[in-house]
């Protein structure tokens, strides 16, 4: 798949000189918007559209400048990296992997808002991924098979 990286620079630059509007101190946690997210490398996340927009979920508001948010994804998942949300429309996944800082120039309009349980899910399912935890089958934590994470190997480090 080719990717228009030229037109989302574009739409980007109408993005970043957005004027700062009243929606900037009306945005909460637990909300889901459509959000410019543009066109991004590999396996980030694209917004589609003219607009290059997706639903993203916000996880902390910071201030009216910037926040943590977690994009969303209509297709289902079975896994440790997403979080089922049940809505008006349908059912959605939140990308835990997709976690990252915004700028609130993105935000484009308000779609709803999760229920504090599905948010905590989400919360918990983010700090778990963090942590690089893995739930067993009986409900405990364990580290991932093969998964060293109390030392980085210092000579890659130094090659790269």
């Amino acid at each position: 798949m080719v990717k228009d990286f030229d037109t989302w620079n574009e739409v980007k630059k109408v993005v970043d000189e957005k004027e700062r509007i009243i929606q900037d101190f009306y945005f909460h946690e637990r909300e889901v918007w459509w959000s410019t997210l543009g066109l991004n490398i590999g396996v980030e996340s694209d917004g589609k559209g003219s607009d290059f927009e997706r639903p993203i979920l916000i996880i902390k508001k910071f201030n009216a400048h910037m926040l943590w948010m977690v994009s969303l994804t209509g297709k289902s998942y079975d896994d440790l990296y997403h979080v089922k949300i049940n809505h008006g429309s349908g059912v959605s996944w939140a990308c835990l992997t997709q976690f990252r800082t915004i700028s609130t120039k993105r935000l484009l309009r308000k779609v709803w808002r999760i229920s504090k349980e599905e948010m905590d899910q989400v919360i918990d399912g983010v700090i778990r991924n963090l942590k690089n935890e893995t739930p067993t089958k009986c409900g405990g934590i364990s580290e991932p098979e093969g998964t060293n994470t109390s030392s980085i190997n210092d000579s890659k480090l130094a090659s790269s």
